[in-house]
């Protein structure tokens, strides 16, 4: 078990001394540490996974330091390629020991899978039906995945919607709902609305038409907590309580204004989605449920709350649909997506809905703190600098002193690095 996830001056560390770290650390064998040298798959692997392959297209693998999940140290992989996204989660979760790290909690992986009814002669006397035949219908849909439910998973439930007026007139909606396991569930949802189909045209006399899962995942919702004790938030001529009230006005503005939600969101989905990637997970279902929630009292918001606790700490608060697995998919297929997991040390699906929404609230407490104080430009741009070093055509230990002096200049643009790149040469 991890001891500690605190390595101080682990960005300062070469590439092969962080590898090397982490080899110790989460008891890495040598064939893991080599595929964070390559990609993870190779050409053969990756034209068996999707189709028309021409290539393989790498992104950064990066660790983030210092979590604290519900009392055991974790080291968080992340694949990102914009820079600063890594070092803002870990300073964040710096922070958040302070205050006792992270407190997350995930509900049980039930998903839904919607299936549409349409022609349906007699509404009233097919949701009758359908209701007096629950067991008959969860039996069925039972059926569709023997491996699911000896690992304990398969149908809970069903739940029965009117959609009253649309294109095509008003229908009706069963939905399935699957407890899934350690999967993401997507397939074992999808085989076992396709199996409960006939019976369901059956019962209701109606014509079922399209039969998939839903990726607004609100019965599969992830929650993390943090406390930040105001004098943790103080630093050069900032004190805390101005920190603190800087995040909670940047906070009431995304609360109160879609536009800003949006930004807001997709900074807390910049922490989500890198580790997401990194598990072999699907990170645009994960967008879809994530903002779909945020607008469910009908107008889109933020999906995180940040208050001033009674003795004058920041306490922040996220909750999300967090439909992610350790099994099945590319998490399987994907040899790095195993390696992530062994590094994050999680058990199961909940355990890693915990990381992830806690490195979702993470994220969303350094931008705030950036936004509410100095402003997000200084430190990101200071971290952009050497990605624009790089386009401009610096190479090896030129990629360093290209973006110093850009960052001495204030100058962070590709006219002034090509400048520099020529003066170097």
């Amino acid at each position: 078990m991890l001891q500690n996830s605190r390595i101080p001056g682990f960005f300062k560390k070469s590439v092969n001394e962080r590898q090397n770290l982490l080899r110790e650390s989460a008891a890495l064998d040598e064939a893991s540490v080599e595929r964070l040298n390559h990609g993870g798959i190779d050409l053969a692997t990756a034209d068996r996974m999707i189709e028309n392959v021409v290539g393989v297209y790498s992104l950064p693998l990066g660790i983030a330091t210092n979590f604290l999940i519900n009392q055991r140290e974790i080291l968080v992989p992340m694949v990102i390629e914009e820079p600063s996204v890594v070092a803002g989660a870990s300073f964040a979760a710096l922070l958040a020991r302070e205050g006792g790290g992270f407190t997350a909690e995930a509900d049980a992986p039930e998903m839904i899978g919607q299936i549409q009814i349409l022609d349906v002669p007699d509404v009233e006397a097919a949701e009758r039906a359908l209701r007096e035949n629950r067991a008959e219908i969860l039996a069925e849909a039972g059926q569709a995945d023997p491996v699911l439910r000896k690992a304990g998973g398969g149908p809970r439930d069903i739940a029965i919607r009117r959609i009253e007026s649309s294109l095509v007139g008003p229908f009706l909606v069963l939905h399935l709902i699957l407890d899934v396991r350690d999967a993401m569930g997507a397939n074992a949802v999808n085989t076992a609305c396709e199996r409960i189909a006939p019976r369901i045209e059956k019962l209701t006399g109606g014509r079922v038409n399209l039969r998939i899962l839903s990726n607004l995942a609100d019965r599969r919702l992830a929650r993390a907590r943090c406390t930040v004790p105001v004098q943790s938030l103080a630093f050069e001529e900032w004190s805390g309580e101005r920190v603190r009230d800087g995040i909670l006005e940047a906070y009431a503005f995304a609360a109160a204004d879609p536009y800003r939600a949006a930004t807001h969101n997709k900074g807390i989905m910049n922490g989500v989605d890198a580790v997401v990637i990194a598990t072999g997970n699907d990170w645009r279902a994960m967008e879809a449920g994530a903002h779909a929630y945020a607008a469910r009292s009908g107008t889109y918001t933020s999906l995180s709350r940040w208050e001033r606790a009674p003795d004058g700490s920041l306490a922040g608060f996220l909750e999300m649909p967090m439909a992610a697995g350790i099994v099945g998919g590319t998490t399987r297929v994907h040899p790095l997506a195993q390696t992530a997991l062994k590094i994050l040390g999680v058990r199961n699906a909940q355990e890693l809905a915990q990381v992830i929404v806690s490195v979702g609230l993470a994220q969303n407490l350094a931008a705030l703190r950036a936004l509410g104080t100095e402003g997000i430009q200084r430190g990101h741009m200071r971290l952009h600098a050497r990605q624009v070093a790089i386009a401009a055509g610096a190479k090896g230990e030129a990629v360093e002193k290209v973006a110093q002096r850009l960052v001495e200049e204030n100058a962070i643009r590709i006219d002034r690095a090509e400048a520099l790149v020529q003066e170097l040469r």
